[in-house]
């Protein structure tokens, strides 16, 4: 993929009843993880978690929520065109299928194909903050957090606020939005609209993307609440390049709708939060743009789904437990008429064994109405070794259905395969996060390991792609991070925010000779992520960013990206980013063949 340098501007005004604060001072260890049962602060959690929280947000060089994930370590985001049109998200080596996607706990997974999870209808401007659990999170999140999982977090505030945000920049990129939060007595609400346009970087690669939220909350009484939301998005883009390069005509236009009600009950030792939401997607494509007679895709996906999570606090320590009954179909003129149900089943136990050590185990079962019963297993273990120091490991099942493109897609170049079975792995890891002052670091080492994998292969360019369930594959690896954060009010220059990260992915594919793979070697092998947030006095704010990443097979490059914010916390500010400075020219896809002495590519 060619990346242009993209330079923009935005005025922001901010009218509030009360003077803005910088809501990100508050500590990170401090924060409760928000899974679905049982909620642990950021610094007792046993696992790799990352958080993006809403000063990285705001000042990172970035117009979506995509571009803000590809700053995180361990993340894998292959977007196609600019600004979050569309975007593979993967993690620890996985696929874009591999990866749950999240709003407030509700998942966000399309039973058309994984390329529609990061269809989000959420402006920027309304995330609180971003979690990022990586590795096995099926006994957490249910199935297809296969490799982890994306949580994008909003808040209700209870201050009345007003935010308008425009921005331009080259290749005719604009964009305009507003957010606005008007409680009314004990009731909160979020309103936000947006909107982004560009006439795209090269041939074909023009979008517009609408985005419509509102989310609101009451508390009936000091133990019970509700909750509600619905959003819609709107995207349309000129597809080059997005699914083959033999067709740079392709176009496609996808409306996404999300409904969700939740009840909360909550006291000192039980709680419990139910929640009914839907979400429908609705999918045109077109291999030649301006001829939808000569090869046209309309398809029509909705999801349904009851979902029951509590925790209760005993002597014996915290229980979790849940139900979720789903339901998933499609109506489509090339994968056909299909529907599918599954009930899933959630149960957990942590304990604390003395001061230093906690175990948390647990599993998930689901019945699928195609596959029957299935079990994932999974423990985490943490010992606090000293105040600074927590040590952690985990072992964990995980597990991945597949889509109906996978099953039932007919195509030039591609055809699905119904006789897939899921793909489930076995993962371990082993780390260790230190905290001292406005220190924070971690090191892990992961291990992932898998004989169905579902990856699409070939045996001769003259024949489509299909799905296979992969032979054998694992994935070893280690990541380290530190960040470094302090919240100056201050009229010097000081470094406010410092962050560096370091990712190494090995993997070991098992297959027979001759057989070209699309997916499977387009992982990351080394990725390295810095980047240094400076105030230059009170009001000015220099973000910078470095990115050197190499693929597997592939060939390494380097992108760095800035962002100036003047005033961002006052009622009138502007900033000026630009990314891809070093203009760098790389690539994130290209098909492999196995051989009889390892791999190549093709």
């Amino acid at each position: 993929m060619n990346k242009i340098l993209v330079i923009g501007c935005m005025i922001t005004f901010s009218l509030q009843v009360n003077a803005q604060n910088d809501t990100t001072a508050r500590n990170l260890n401090e924060v409760i993880i928000q899974e679905n049962r049982i909620q642990i602060p950021f610094s007792k959690q046993s696992r790799n978690i990352s958080v993006v929280d809403r000063q990285q947000i705001e000042t990172s060089p970035a117009r979506s929520l995509q571009e803000v994930l590809s700053f995180v370590p361990g993340v894998d985001v292959r977007q196609r065109g600019v600004s979050g049109v569309q975007a593979d998200i993967g993690i620890r080596g996985g696929s874009f299928e591999q990866t749950l996607m999240l709003l407030n706990g509700i998942k966000l997974s399309d039973p058309q194909t994984g390329h529609h999870m990061m269809n989000i209808p959420i402006p920027l401007v309304n995330i609180d903050r971003i979690e990022v659990l990586k590795g096995p999170a099926s006994r957490i999140f249910g199935q297809n957090a296969y490799t982890g999982a994306v949580n994008v977090i909003t808040s209700l505030s209870d201050t009345r606020s007003l935010r308008l945000q425009g921005y331009g920049g080259d290749f005719g990129m604009k964009g305009i939005n507003l957010a606005g939060s008007l409680p009314a007595g004990k009731y909160k609400q979020n309103l936000a609209i947006s909107y982004d346009e560009s006439n795209g970087h090269q041939y074909n690669s023009d979008y517009q993307v609408s985005n419509i939220f509102y989310e609101g909350g009451l508390d009936l009484n000091a133990n019970n609440a509700i909750r509600g939301m619905i959003a819609y998005t709107d995207r349309t883009f000129g597809a080059n390049g997005f699914y083959t390069s033999a067709f740079p005509d392709q176009w496609e236009s996808i409306q996404t709708t999300l409904g969700a009600l939740s009840h909360t009950f909550n006291d000192q030792s039980f709680s419990i939060n139910t929640r009914l939401y839907g979400r429908r997607n609705v999918d045109e494509y077109r291999l030649r743009r301006n001829e939808p007679s000569f090869y046209q895709n309309n398809h029509t996906s909705d999801v349904f789904a009851l979902e029951t999570n509590g925790s209760y606090k005993s002597k014996l320590g915290v229980t979790g437990f849940g139900l979720e009954l789903r339901k998933e179909q499609i109506e489509s003129n090339n994968l056909g008429n299909h529907e599918r149900s599954l009930t899933g089943i959630f149960l957990e136990q942590l304990v604390n064994l003395g001061e230093k050590t906690d175990v948390r185990a647990g599993v998930y079962s689901n019945y699928y109405s195609e596959y029957g019963w299935k079990h994932f297993p999974g423990l985490e273990v943490g010992f606090q070794a000293s105040k600074a120091l927590r040590l952690y490991s985990g072992i964990g099942s995980s597990f991945r259905i597949p889509t109906y493109t996978d099953l039932f897609y007919v195509g030039p170049t591609n055809i699905g395969n119904p006789e897939l079975q899921p793909e489930e792995a076995r993962s371990f890891e082993f780390g260790g996060k230190w905290t001292h002052a406005s220190w924070r670091g971690e090191l892990v080492y992961f291990n992932r390991y898998s004989e169905s994998v579902i990856e699409w292969t070939r045996t001769s360019s003259e024949l489509p792609w299909q799905p296979q369930n992969f032979n054998e594959v694992a994935f070893n690896g280690v990541e380290a991070s530190a960040y470094y954060r302090v919240n100056p009010n201050s009229k010097t220059v000081q470094v406010k925010e410092l962050m560096f990260s370091y990712n190494f992915i090995d993997a070991n594919f098992t297959s027979q000779p001759g057989l070209e793979s699309r997916y499977a070697l387009t992982a990351l092998r080394n990725q390295l992520i810095g980047g240094v947030l400076v105030g230059l006095g009170e009001k000015v704010e220099w973000n910078t960013k470095i990115r050197y990443v190499e693929r597997i097979s592939l060939d390494p490059y380097f992108l760095l990206d800035m962002r100036v914010d003047y005033n961002r916390l006052g009622k009138l500010g502007c900033f000026a980013e630009a990314s891809n400075i070093t203009n760098t020219d790389y690539i994130e896809l290209v098909r492999f063949k196995c051989r009889e002495d390892g791999l190549g590519q093709v």
